[in-house]
């Protein structure tokens, strides 16, 4: 659905003009204050400018022109949900620049960009800012942070107010680790720093969660909670590094009114403070720095990541800040033996609601005159996983689509005008669920009726990637696994669409973001950046997407272990995946004169897998056991 923006950016451009403002252009990032990927209604301001809602995307309002900067997996959706006002800039195609270089290179001499501080990095800010000598920026650009943020005006009174739900201790028997030993962890990873920091501040929500064993839910989908935190390792006046480091926890109000639960579970290492206090904690910080270091020539003493905003980096102050990766993405990615169980058992559970879900759902569709919408479908799973075990809710808003809505990457079925699933089109799931002891995220592509040529071709071209990733072995150290995933894909032509359009992988938190870094695996710089290591958690989901047409996904959870080969050439040692998803490949898709034996046997034993470790607990089902049964058989 397109919404109309002409009155709000004339409300904003007005704004912008203002004498206390006195901007140019206007830049309305996606992120929240926390640089978080999906966030809560109220900081959806990029969504509400621009009527464009997927989860990535950068807008540009000058005083003459609307530009959307996002990637290939959200072109078709934005371009159907901005109306005229606004023109598509397909990042990662030849000659879109990035929102930075359009400013830089588009704006009249001596413009003047308005930003507000808290929203955008110190590293996204480098291009515009007065880095540059006094030669450079004469007649350039200037960058102007803005106390006040101009979406935040003109939503006025319809902006929903921030949530403030509870924080609760996520109990040890599902994070396999106390909050002591991250900790001590944390002081461990940084040590060999140069100069090792004295603090670290952590801004990302999932690593506060992931550090102090805790959870919410402010942000529909992701169990995290409003909260800045500060990690000391040693007293200011100390050098002994072998100190346990303490933390300051910053928690909005309606937490701290019951911290005597949370004071118990972190122990009296942690100290809560409110939320709002972090402004002023971080510059007495920074001026305790400067002063008790000012005379010994170490000035970077406070590690700040290279995902906070400006804001924090200017609180602190830049003379005394190391900005960098935080310590805690590689940390956090590399799951405990408790954390990987977790997974393995909520995947085993998340099957019996797949299951359950596709079961009914091809019945349904088989009832004359019966008609299921994409979101009745979506919903219908939702009941199913919601009747499971330890399940606390979604993982992400459900991709339900059917036939043209499935090439639309990250799709979500409007409940009030969506499409009615045909058993004539392919019809692609993309769903997951958070449970206390894992996170589940899994795609299926179905036909319920007899698929044409062309889809079983492509189907199984996808699937030949599928089963490339899922058999590599490979040496530690990897990145570039992504091209497994495409080669057959390449065989067919069909490379160029999925190149822009998705990666191929990407990592799973432990009850916490569906999406988490710092690995994955695709043709972006970040999705190569870090190794692939033993302990990770990865998904494996190549597609192919026809625009107007249909989607093809296969997605699976890959657990990364280490493998033992007959040499081990260098030392390096080499690593495999353990698939832990519990779903049948439909066969009724594959184009069997396309795949050699070995294909053919790793999909056998993959649904003959599911079939073990699924069908004793459909006992009760007699409908969902049928059909588990029948998706299971072998080619």
């Amino acid at each position: 659905m397109t919404i109309q923006t002409t009155e709000r950016l004339v409300k904003l451009r007005e704004l912008m003009k203002k004498p206390e403002n006195n901007v140019d252009a206007y830049v309305v990032p996606s992120e929240d204050q926390h640089g978080s990927e999906y966030i809560a209604s109220c900081d959806e301001r990029r969504a509400w400018i621009s009527g464009f809602n997927g989860s990535a995307g950068c807008a540009i309002i000058t005083l003459d022109k609307a530009l959307m900067f996002t990637d290939g997996r959200y072109f078709l959706q934005a371009s159907q949900q901005m109306d005229r006002n606004w023109e598509l800039m397909k990042q990662g195609l030849p000659g879109v620049p990035t929102w930075q270089d359009y400013l830089t290179n588009n704006l009249p001499a001596s413009s003047r960009i308005g930003i507000d501080p808290t929203l955008i990095t110190e590293n996204d800010s480098k291009p515009l800012s007065s880095s540059r000598n006094e030669a450079e920026l004469k007649g350039s650009q200037t960058l102007v942070p803005l106390t006040t943020n101009l979406v935040d005006v003109i939503w006025g009174s319809d902006r929903p107010p921030r949530p403030k739900h509870a924080v609760v201790p996520l109990d040890r028997k599902y994070s396999g680790e106390s909050v002591t030993s991250k900790l001590n962890r944390l002081a461990s990873a940084v040590s060999s720093n140069t100069p090792a920091p004295l603090a670290f501040v952590l801004t990302a929500l999932d690593d506060i969660a992931w550090l102090f064993n805790l959870r919410g839910s402010d942000i529909a989908y992701n169990p995290v909670f409003f909260s800045y935190a500060v990690v000391h390792f040693q007293p200011s006046e100390a050098s002994d590094s072998s100190i346990n480091p303490t933390a300051v926890l910053f928690l909005q109000r309606d937490a701290i009114e019951r911290v005597a639960d949370l004071k118990y579970a972190l122990g009296s290492q942690v100290e809560i403070r409110p939320y709002e206090a972090i402004w002023e904690y971080l510059k007495d910080l920074g001026n305790q720095v400067r002063s008790t270091f000012a005379d010994k020539g170490q000035r970077k003493l406070v590690l700040i990541p290279d995902k906070a905003s400006l804001a924090i980096v200017q609180a602190v102050g830049v003379d005394i800040s190391n900005i960098a990766p935080s310590p805690i993405t590689v940390l956090k990615a590399i799951k405990n033996s408790t954390e990987l169980e977790g997974f393995r058992q909520s995947h085993i559970r998340d099957g019996i609601a797949l299951a359950r879900y596709f079961s009914w759902l091809e019945e349904k569709l088989g009832e004359e005159g019966n008609e299921i919408t994409e979101w009745e479908g979506a919903e219908q799973l939702e009941n199913f996983r919601s009747e499971l075990p330890l399940f606390k809710g979604l993982s992400f808003d459900t991709i339900s689509s059917t036939g043209p809505n499935g090439a639309i990457i990250h799709y979500s079925p409007n409940p009030k005008d969506c499409a009615v699933i045909k058993q004539d089109q392919i019809y692609l799931c993309d769903s997951g669920a958070q449970f206390l002891d894992g996170t589940t995220d899994v795609t299926r592509t179905w036909h319920f009726g007899t698929p044409t040529e062309e889809e079983k071709r492509t189907a199984t071209r996808v699937l030949q990637g599928h089963i490339a990733i899922d058999s590599a072995i490979f040496p530690n150290g990897t990145t570039g696994v992504d091209s497994w995933a495409r080669k057959a894909l390449w065989m067919d032509g069909l490379g160029s669409i999925v190149i822009h359009r998705h990666g191929t992988g990407h990592g799973v938190g432990h009850y916490l973001n569906v999406h988490e870094g710092p690995h994955g695996i695709g043709t972006r710089i970040t999705s190569n950046a870090s190794p692939l290591k033993a302990g990770m958690i990865v998904t494996n989901e190549p597609g192919y997407y026809a625009d107007g047409k249909y989607g093809v996904r296969i997605e699976n959870v890959l657990i990364i272990n280490e493998v033992e080969t007959p040499w081990n050439f260098g030392d390096k040692g080499f690593l495999s995946f353990e698939c832990v998803t519990m779903c049948p490949i439909q066969t009724k898709l594959v184009d069997q004169s396309l795949i050699s034996v070995d294909e053919k046997r790793w999909l056998n034993n993959y649904n003959h897998k599911v079939w073990e470790k699924i069908s004793p607990l459909l006992r009760n089902d007699d409908r969902a056991l049928k059909w588990l049964e029948k998706e299971c058989q072998s080619i």
